[in-house]
């Protein structure tokens, strides 16, 4: 089962509806199309971003010049805060100055339960589900912090619509990624290209801090994003 919030025509509040297919959702024993909701962001966390976790990224990167010397061995992240948050479809307002974001494909982990220090067979306990999450940035050249300022925009981070339950995902090592620009396909990729898969990621990320009932953790996106 999948859950979305949306708003329906002439509906004045978001409501937590249930879909088990793509053409329409359930509310109150009535199913609506698709087209006639406004979504709302499934998610009520917070987003935790991670760089540097597809394989072909750190490739591409020369790690071994200063400061740094290496690629890195632990996990680096970032935070998407509220006012990224956007809508599956809500218009991505363009900074002043700014001419052109990258959309960055990511897949957002559902923190179902509070993760502190659990071990790598554990982690999917504590998972709810699973969304799409498009992190949108700002092209930059920098790779050697989290360049906050270029990923924190307002309305940079759509989210959903829904939320897939985990057992719909078998095994979120083994998804397709892909991104669309004004419905051409300009890239495609594969969670099977991780550095660290979602079970070791989640045990590194809680070996040192908390995850909350609702937070979203991003696995990471692919090298070459699409402008």
């Amino acid at each position: 089962m999948r859950h979305a919030k949306a708003l329906l025509t002439h509906g004045q509040h978001y409501e937590h509806m249930l879909t088990d297919g793509d053409n329409a959702v359930e509310w109150n024993g009535t199913q609506y199309d698709l087209d006639a909701l406004s979504w709302a962001p499934p998610i009520k966390g917070t987003v935790y971003g991670t760089l540097f976790n597809f394989k072909g990224e750190v490739t591409e990167i020369d790690f071994n010049k200063a400061p740094y010397q290496k690629p890195p061995e632990h996990v680096v992240m970032y935070i998407k805060p509220a006012n990224t948050i956007n809508q599956h479809m809500g218009a991505i307002p363009l900074p002043e100055g700014i001419d052109e974001v990258q959309a960055r494909a990511a897949l957002g982990i559902v923190i179902g339960k509070t993760m502190s220090q659990v071990p790598e067979h554990d982690v999917f306990d504590y998972v709810a589900g699973y969304t799409v999450v498009n992190d949108v940035t700002v092209p930059h050249d920098s790779y050697f912090r989290p360049d906050i300022k270029n990923k924190t925009r307002d309305g940079f981070c759509p989210v959903g619509p829904w939320i897939m339950e985990r057992s719909e995902i078998e095994n979120p090592d083994d998804l397709e990624i892909h991104v669309y620009v004004n419905e051409e396909r300009v890239q495609t990729n594969h969670t099977g290209n991780h550095i660290r898969p979602v079970s070791k990621l989640l045990a590194d990320i809680t070996a040192f801090m908390t995850l909350s009932p609702g937070d979203v953790v991003l696995t990471g996106t692919p090298e070459n994003p699409r402008l």
